[in-house]
């Protein structure tokens, strides 16, 4: 391809081997002026792989210094958004989004003390201009008010970003998705379908958010005593749908954590939540009959700072749980937190809690994620020559682009984050690899994956750690005992305790004895001999290398 012609590119960076974290960028022009515009700048969540870390969010690093013309946001689930507060500075681009959304993007940039930010609310079903690019959003459905499909319009093709979606014929929130405007699309042609991978491996569809308030209901009235529900904050629908389910069972609901709080504000702000009772407060809540009452709680996943988790550790001071009482959980358990959310109900347990899931009641929850069918609806509504898997882990990714194949879409391109494809002109081509990865939100600052401060950390979880200090005169002689004291290591007792470490501190003091003067005048040497004798010993008594951190005391 000549470098002075202009060429359509789409480029993931985050969002494709994973789910969630979502940052895509498409490109357009000639490769040394290109013009560019972004699809949602999301986060992702911490796990016992990262210590210390709850948020992470994708490097920018490519687009620092590219013209990007604008960010548009699809929807308002935190691995859509979450990241614009942090990442900010790097990217600086007016926003655009619909009127819920936009809510809550004021509030998170304010939040994360930005100040100066240029968003334009677009109506539902509007259109924006940037460029080369002209955007349509379009109305699908989905578990948040106001989710929306993209077309991106070009001199060389149109792109069809799903963003996530579902097909729910009776949604609790907003309008069926839009058919007629996605098969319009398909008659005038689609180059390519950037499409959700949630469920691919999931059969048939994912059902309406309707037939859940009708299930929930149920399992509601047959609940005696203090009844909790935990579900997703941003699932709105859901909430809806557990707010009209309590009241058909002459409950009064009181929303517990503040993202509970957050997002009925937001909702009610686009006219959403018609007709539904005041919310009581915590206080009014512990002073009404325990049949009078239904907690809406955040923490459905387990997470130890949300509500459902304080209550169950009797650190919430106004909300108790406990025998007689019931907890459901109207939520699916997100694969990397069943540790987290089986602690979380055994614990309730021990209170005298009985838990509901959907696996005792099923259709108390719903996916907001197409399943096959729904999957097999679109291409056919769409039918676009190009198929590219997004939001989804790399077996995900396959299996969509293989069934894409099978229903028989001409291309199908199955990309890694910083993968840049070519859609136009010619066939689709990986023409580039540019940087990607993470960034982690460490103590309100962002840091490389690869940061050393992990690094140590992972380590040390892994393996403990061993302090040593001790004083050198100025003759570079020990002038103090040495001292050796253990964090992360087992011992059998008290008397092995002082045991093991006398030892080391024996093996220690022989090391710095055996260095001549001059190496002791250095303390990295000093240091150095000393981790590895007592890495060995710990290696021989524990199986394992602790990190070594010795203090040097200079009289």
């Amino acid at each position: 391809m000549s470098k002075n012609k202009d060429e359509l590119v789409f480029l993931p960076l985050g969002g494709s081997n994973e789910i969630g974290m979502n940052l895509n960028a498409y490109g357009f022009g000639p490769e040394h002026d290109r013009k560019w515009i972004l699809v949602d700048v999301g986060v992702t969540f911490g796990d016992l792989t990262t210590p210390g870390i709850e948020v992470i969010v994708p490097d920018p690093k490519f687009l620092e210094g590219e013209e990007i013309l604008g960010v548009i946001l699809t929807h308002a689930h935190e691995d859509h958004i979450g990241a614009l507060g942090w990442l900010w500075d790097r990217i600086k681009a007016p926003l655009y989004a619909t009127p819920f959304t936009a809510f809550l993007i004021r509030e998170k940039l304010r939040e994360a003390g930005v100040e100066d930010f240029d968003l334009t609310e677009v109506p539902l079903g509007g259109k924006v201009h940037l460029g080369p690019f002209e955007i349509d959003y379009i109305t699908i459905t989905h578990s948040i008010p106001e989710p929306n499909g993209l077309s991106i319009k070009t001199p060389l093709g149109t792109v069809l970003h799903t963003g996530d979606w579902k097909i729910d014929p009776d949604p609790i929130t907003g309008k069926p998705t839009d058919i007629s405007r996605i098969v319009a699309l398909g008659d005038e042609g689609v180059l390519a379908m950037v499409c959700d991978s949630t469920n691919v491996f999931v059969d048939g569809q994912a059902g309406s958010e309707a037939d859940v308030k009708v299930a929930l209901e149920a399992v509601i009235r047959t609940l005696k005593g203090r009844v909790a529900v935990a579900c997703f904050a941003s699932n709105v629908a859901r909430m809806d749908s557990v707010i009209r389910a309590a009241e058909a069972c002459g409950r009064s609901v009181c929303l517990v954590g503040r993202s509970m709080h957050r997002m009925a504000a937001a909702a009610k702000f686009v006219g959403l939540m018609k007709g539904v009772q005041e919310f009581v407060s915590e206080a009014e809540a512990a002073k009404m009959k325990d049949t009078d009452v239904l907690y809406l709680c955040t923490g459905s996943q387990g997470e130890p700072r949300a509500a459902l988790s304080r209550i169950a550790d009797g650190n919430h001071p106004l909300v108790r749980l406990g025998a007689g009482d019931s907890c459901v959980f109207s939520s699916r358990v997100i694969p990397g937190n069943e540790i987290a959310i089986r602690s979380l109900q055994n614990r309730l347990s021990d209170l005298g809690v009985e838990i509901h899931t959907e696996k005792d009641h099923p259709g108390i929850h719903v996916s907001g994620h197409p399943c096959r069918d729904e999957l097999k609806q679109m291409y056919a509504w769409a039918r676009p020559k190009i198929a590219i898997p997004t939001h989804g882990e790399r077996r995900h990714l396959q299996k969509h682009a293989a069934l894409a194949a099978e229903i028989g879409i001409p291309e199908q391109v199955v990309l890694r984050n910083g993968d840049m494809v070519r859609l136009a002109p010619g066939k689709p081509e990986i023409i580039d690899e540019v940087p990607s990865g993470r960034l982690f939100v460490d103590g309100g600052m962002l840091v490389p994956e690869a940061s050393e401060a992990l690094r140590e950390r992972r380590h040390a979880a892994h393996n403990g750690m061993l302090f040593v200090s001790f004083a050198l005169n100025s003759k570079n002689q020990l002038a103090s005992y040495v001292e050796v004291r253990g964090l992360g290591l087992a011992f059998e007792d008290e008397d092995s305790i002082s045991d093991q470490l006398e030892k080391l501190c024996d093996i220690a003091e022989k090391a710095v004895q055996k260095l001549s003067r001059e190496e002791r005048d250095d303390d990295q040497t000093v240091e150095t001999a000393v981790a590895r004798v007592l890495k060995k010993a710990a290696q021989n008594t524990w199986g394992r290398r602790p990190i070594v951190e010795t203090i040097i005391l200079r009289l």
